[in-house]
């Protein structure tokens, strides 16, 4: 595979398919190859920006999904969250555009932070947590450089790889319901399960003003996404907290009406030091106590939230921006790979979840980006909002929850992949999909669509379609979904 340097001198090659060197360019100029790559300053700087603009909420909603407590009821500090995220963002995206010299931006992914706050927390610490971001990102890394990533992808079949990237969004989606209070339980006498497990609003109807804002700050983002509005997601958050404040002054609400978490009010300076309070926190203590299966199938699902999308991703706007030939090969990609691998390590020393490319790069290569200047450019936008954390304090969460079901249902357009008509790829994609929402877990919901796949297969007679690898995935998920009775059996607590 062709690969791109970072040298003064470059070839055409190095630059990008079609593209020529002219003479006597900048330092600036070769380094990026800028004019090789027909671009120009303003455009890289413009879709810099754009692209800044358009991922710019994940320094609002990380916080957000982040802010479950852990298995000992600790949670995280909001503005730590802030910095943490704006931190990493700008350190990996910095890091992209230099080394990897690709207009592509890194910042939390919401799928990885998803499998964190659901997943990981319930079992051990935020430390632990963190911890579980190294390993994983040392793991992508040693996929990438010893080429067993191509390993991997040959053995999970493509339509459980979109499946995965739906049901992730049907959960992140119901996370968001859940968190405005347009979906809650309806427990029964004494706390047991009611008629129905969840609801709309409060006995079936939508009350309070925080719902409402919700409502429309969802209506609002869609509307800006129907019109092609650069950073409808952003756009949409800061008019939702709009509408929010006025109404939080004129119906006289307080702090409680919005969960008692961020109400939209003012309370001090909108500028302050960055808190890197979480920076480092990272522990490795206790993992052994929660259990080799549950540790590695963890791994195994913060290496399929984060790895896969980062691919498709890469390639898919490496096509867009004219870098990969006819053969979707793009120059510099196991660098960037690399990158994003490290991002995962990145984002656990800082607190922040693990980074990956977010596919919003896409806004800054539509408008002209086609080098890493342009991903400098969006890093230091990053750098800029460390100073900015107590804007995002202001935030409600219900406004907030808005940008995750919109998410939700960008994440589902996957859809269009599957064909439906057969039986071998719907069943094992239907489990995924709707189980990761239906049980709140990711894992089992990879598990369920991995083993169904398999089965069907040798129904079918077809024992080695899956690979060897898939059936040790296949046996891996087994043994976690028996892992009680097998621990019964064993006599283990």
């Amino acid at each position: 595979m062709t690969q791109s340097t970072v040298e003064p001198t470059t070839s055409a090659e190095d630059a990008g398919p079609g593209s020529r060197i002219p003479a006597g360019r900048s330092w600036l100029d070769r380094y990026f190859h800028i004019s090789a790559r027909g671009s120009t300053y303003g455009r890289e700087i413009r879709g810099g920006i754009t692209t800044f603009m358009a991922m710019a909420y994940i320094v609002l909603l990380n916080p957000v999904i982040l802010s479950v407590p852990d298995v000992n009821q600790q949670t995280l500090d909001g503005g730590q969250v802030t910095t943490a995220t704006a931190f990493a963002a700008a350190a990996t995206t910095i890091v992209m555009g230099i080394i990897g010299n690709v207009p592509l931006a890194l910042a939390a992914g919401l799928s990885v932070s998803a499998v964190l706050s659901f997943q990981v927390v319930p079992e051990m610490t935020w430390g632990n947590a963190w911890a579980m971001c190294l390993i994983y990102g040392a793991v992508i890394i040693l996929l990438v450089v010893t080429g067993l990533r191509e390993l991997i992808m040959n053995a999970i079949p493509l339509a459980l790889k979109h499946a995965i990237t739906m049901g992730i969004g049907l959960f992140v989606c119901l996370i968001g319901l859940v968190q405005a209070g347009f979906v809650t339980s309806m427990p029964g006498p004494g706390g047991l399960p009611g008629a129905k497990p969840i609801q709309l609003g409060t006995a079936d109807m939508l009350t309070g003003w925080p719902v409402l804002c919700f409502a429309v700050t969802v209506l609002l983002i869609f509307a800006l996404q129907v019109r092609k509005v650069p950073g409808a997601i952003l756009i949409g958050i800061v008019g939702g907290t709009v509408l929010a404040a006025l109404v939080h002054q004129f119906a006289g609400l307080d702090k409680k009406d919005w969960g008692g978490r961020n109400a939209p009010e003012i309370t001090g300076s909108l500028v302050s030091s960055p808190d890197f309070g979480l920076l480092g926190n990272v522990s490795f203590s206790g993992l052994g106590d929660v259990g080799g299966i549950t540790v590695g199938v963890i791994v195994f699902t913060l290496v399929l939230a984060g790895f896969f999308d980062a691919i498709g991703t890469i390639i898919g706007i490496g096509q867009q921006a004219g870098l990969a030939d006819e053969q979707g090969r793009m120059p510099g990609l196991n660098k960037a790979l690399t990158i994003d691998g490290a991002g995962g390590a990145v984002g656990g020393l800082a607190g922040a979840s693990g980074q990956t490319v977010f596919v919003e790069s896409t806004a800054g290569v539509g408008d002209g980006a086609r080098t890493g200047l342009a991903s400098v450019v969006t890093g230091l936008g990053f750098a800029l909002c460390l100073f900015f954390t107590p804007l995002a304090q202001v935030i409600p969460p219900q406004v907030a929850a808005a940008a995750l079901v919109v998410i939700g249902s960008m994440m589902m357009t996957n859809a269009m992949h599957i064909d439906w008509t057969d039986p071998a790829t719907s069943i094992p994609v239907f489990l995924t999909t709707v189980l990761m929402p239906f049980t709140y877990s990711i894992t089992a919901g990879i598990g369920a669509g991995v083993i169904a796949y398999v089965l069907i297969k040798a129904v079918q007679g077809k024992f080695r379609e899956p690979g060897w690898l898939m059936w040790v995935l296949g046996l891996v998920f087994l043994a976690y979904f028996a892992l009680n009775p097998i621990e019964q059996w064993l006599g283990v607590k």
